[in-house]
């Protein structure tokens, strides 16, 4: 018999062994309580957040992994800028209205987060990726329109910024 997947997402820090987590635990016959303990402290860093976990489980040894995927962009910028991701957007005013400013060095610690998973390579780059987020969130960059910002960042204004 081979390894069994068990995929959630759980808020950061936060699991527990309700279902559907604790449930599925138990049928692979390991401590729950133990494994929702290791899955909170690899988790806590993105507290407020929902973030998508799987635990791979060896049956015959009973050892297990934990694999913690990254929140998505939108709700790294959020937590960056002090905003509760589970804060409901009016309808149609998505983007339509300022809900907060980001800075450079902000955007600079959501791409490290998200290395690996943005397409972009320099650091430049996937600040500009970012930011296209912050667009649509309607979250400014320092002070500016994500759109002027692009603009101004493609003019060379922050690259003693965005070096790396």
């Amino acid at each position: 018999m081979g390894s069994i997947t068990i995929s959630a997402l759980i808020e950061g820090g936060k699991a527990s062994p309700a279902p559907p987590l604790g449930p599925s635990l138990s049928q692979a016959k390991i401590n729950v309580g133990q494994v929702i303990a290791d899955i909170n402290e690899k988790t806590k860093s993105f507290e407020g957040m929902q973030v998508p976990i799987k635990v791979i489980v060896d049956p015959a040894s009973k050892s297990y992994s934990i694999e913690v995927g990254l929140p998505p962009t939108a709700a790294l910028i959020k937590k960056e800028i002090g905003i509760k991701e589970n804060v409901k957007e009016t309808p149609g005013e998505k983007g339509k209205k300022v809900i907060g400013n980001i800075t450079v060095a902000q955007l600079k610690k959501v791409a490290e987060a998200k290395t690996g998973v943005l397409l972009s390579k320099s650091v430049k780059s996937q600040v500009m990726e970012i930011s296209g987020t912050c667009l649509s969130l309607g979250v400014t960059v320092e002070g500016l329109n994500a759109k002027d910002f692009q603009k101004q960042v493609k003019e060379g204004k922050f690259d003693k910024d965005l070096k790396g």
